[in-house]
C-alpha cells in the first residue's frame, strides 16, 4: 500500500513547459488602477475557500494586462498557493469559461498531468502533511511569508501512488466535496426564499397592497391574510401598514449579554456546552451554527456570566468586527464581544431576519475608542414598523419548514466534512483503501 509508492518532490512534479513554477508579478507590475470591472480574474487569497471551489468576489484584470504578464496566467488543474498572507492555503485553477491569473501574493504550480492527477495534489495540500509542508518556511514576524517561494514548494517530498489510485482517491474526496457544495447550494436558495418572503411581507407590504386592489395575498390562505390589514398610512417611518407601530428595534427585543469563563479553570472548559465567538460565525447560506470551536462545561456556565441562549437565538458579533450573524442550531452559549437577541413576540425567525435587514444601519452606529462597539443603546438608534403578535408568528410558521431544512442540510454537510477529512489524511498517506474508505458509512470517524 503506501509504503510501496514512490517518494517525490514537487519540483519533479511539474510540467516540462516555462513558468510552471513562477510566483505572482510584482506589486509595481500589478496596481490597483489596471483593476477593471471585468476582464481576467485575478485570484487572491481569499478566493482560496475550504473546498475545491473558489469562493468570494473576484477583481479583474484586461485580457491586455494579463497577456503582459504571460508567466502569471493560469490554466485550468493549476495549484495556486499563497506565499504571503495566508500562507497554507491551496486552490485549483476551474475549467470554466473565464480566464484565471495570479496576484501579487500567490504563486502557482502546473503540474505534469502524466505524473500526477491535479486534485490529488490538491488534497495532498489540504491534509495536515501537506499543509505543514507549506507552512515549515514561513516566516511569522510581521505579515507570514516565504522567503525563498518557489524553492520551498520545489522541495517539498510527498509519496506518489500510481495515476489510477490517484484518481480513485481524488474521484472519492471530490464525490464528498461535491455533496458538501450542493447542500451549501440548496441552503442558499432556501435562505432566499426565506429572505424573499419577509421582504414581501415586511418590506414592500405585498399582502396589504393586494387588499388594496382587491385580490387575494399570492400564496397565503384566508386565515393569513385576515391577520394583515387594508390600507397603508404616513408615520415618521414613511408609509407603512396601518396599524402597524413605529418601534426601535430595542423596543421589539429582548438582549442577552455573554461572557467567557477563566480560561485558567480546567474546571471550566472542555465540556459539552457550545461557546460561539466571532469565529464560530456561519456562512451566509448556512445561517444557522450547531458547532463552535470551544466548549464549556456546567460548572464554566454557572462559573461565568455567560447565559445558555435557547435555540433559535439570533447572535450578533457586538465589538471588533461587528454584524456578522448567527442563528443558534442548539442551546449554547458566548462570549462577551457578542449580543443574543430575543423576539419578544416569542419569534425566532422575524427576529432573525429583522436583524439581517437592520445590520448596516447598526454598524454604522457603532462606535468605540479603540474598536467598533454595539452597545444596547445602539439598539435604540434603528426604527422598524412593528406588526402584530399574531403576524410574527405567522410568519415564523411560514418559513419554518424552509428553516428547518437549512438546519438539516447543515447537520448533514458537517457530517461530510468530518467523514472526508478523516479520510484524507489515510488515504493520501496509502493508510487506508478506497474500496475501505467507500464501505464506511458517513458520519464514522474511526
Amino acid at each position: 500500500m503506501g509504503s510501496e509508492w514512490q517518494v517525490v518532490t514537487v519540483g519533479e512534479l511539474a510540467a516540462s513547459t516555462k513558468g510552471a513554477l513562477a510566483v505572482g508579478p510584482f506589486g509595481s507590475r500589478m496596481k490597483a488602477d489596471l483593476y477593471t470591472p471585468n476582464g481576467v480574474r485575478v485570484i487572491r487569497g481569499n478566493n482560496l475557500g475550504l473546498g475545491v471551489e473558489l469562493k468570494g468576489d473576484f477583481v479583474h484584470v484586461a485580457p491586455e494586462t494579463a497577456d503582459s504578464l504571460a508567466s502569471c496566467c493560469l490554466q485550468p488543474g493549476d495549484l495556486v498557493f499563497p506565499h504571503r498572507g495566508n500562507i497554507g492555503e491551496v486552490g485549483v485553477t476551474p475549467n470554466d469559461s473565464h480566464r484565471y491569473m495570479l496576484s501579487t501574493s500567490l504563486m502557482k504550480l502546473s503540474p505534469d498531468t502524466a505524473l500526477v492527477d491535479p486534485f490529488y495534489l490538491f488534497y495532498f495540500f489540504k491534509s495536515t502533511a501537506g499543509r505543514a509542508a507549506l507552512l515549515v518556511n514561513a516566516s511569522q514576524v510581521g505579515t507570514p511569508g516565504i522567503a525563498t517561494p518557489l524553492k520551498s514548494l520545489r522541495g517539498i517530498e510527498l509519496k506518489l501512488p500510481p495515476l489510477p489510485i490517484q484518481k480513485e482517491i481524488t474521484d472519492l474526496l471530490r464525490s464528498l466535496d461535491d455533496r458538501i457544495t450542493l447542500l451549501r447550494e440548496t441552503n442558499a436558495t432556501l435562505e432566499a426564499i426565506a429572505q424573499a418572503l419577509f421582504k414581501s411581507w415586511f418590506v414592500d407590504f405585498d399582502p396589504v397592497r393586494a387588499k388594496m386592489e382587491g385580490r387575494a395575498p399570492e400564496g397565503m390562505d384566508e386565515t393569513t391574510a385576515a391577520l394583515f390589514p387594508d390600507s397603508l398610512e404616513d408615520t415618521a417611518l414613511g408609509v407603512v401598514p396601518k396599524g402597524w407601530l413605529p418601534r426601535t428595534f430595542r423596543e421589539t427585543i429582548d438582549i442577552i449579554g455573554g461572557g467567557t469563563p477563566k480560561t485558567s479553570n480546567p474546571d471550566f472548559w472542555n465540556g459539552t456546552i457550545p461557546w460561539f465567538s466571532v469565529v464560530d460565525a456561519p456562512a451566509a447560506s448556512d445561517v444557522f451554527v450547531i458547532d463552535t470551536e470551544k466548549y464549556i462545561t456546567v460548572a464554566g456556565l454557572n462559573g461565568s456570566s455567560t447565559k445558555l441562549l435557547p435555540a433559535g437565538t439570533t447572535i450578533i458579533s457586538a465589538r471588533g468586527t461587528v454584524g456578522r450573524l448567527a442563528l443558534t442550531g442548539c442551546p449554547m452559549t458566548m462570549n462577551q464581544s457578542c449580543y443574543g437577541l430575543r423576539g419578544k413576540a416569542g419569534d425566532d425567525y422575524f427576529t432573525f431576519f429583522s436583524t439581517t435587514r437592520l445590520v448596516q444601519q447598526l454598524q454604522q452606529k457603532a462606535h468605540g475608542s479603540v474598536f467598533d462597539t454595539i452597545t444596547q443603546e445602539t439598539f435604540a438608534g434603528v426604527y422598524l414598523s412593528y406588526p402584530s403578535a399574531q403576524v410574527i408568528a405567522a410568519f415564523d410558521s411560514a418559513v419554518d419548514a424552509l428553516m428547518l431544512r437549512i438546519r438539516e442540510n447543515l447537520i448533514h454537510s458537517q457530517t461530510l466534512s468530518t467523514l472526508r477529512d478523516t479520510l484524507l489524511p489515510r488515504l493520501i498517506s496509502g493508510q487506508l483503501r478506497v474500496p475501505e474508505a467507500q464501505a464506511q458509512p458517513e458520519g464514522t470517524t474511526t
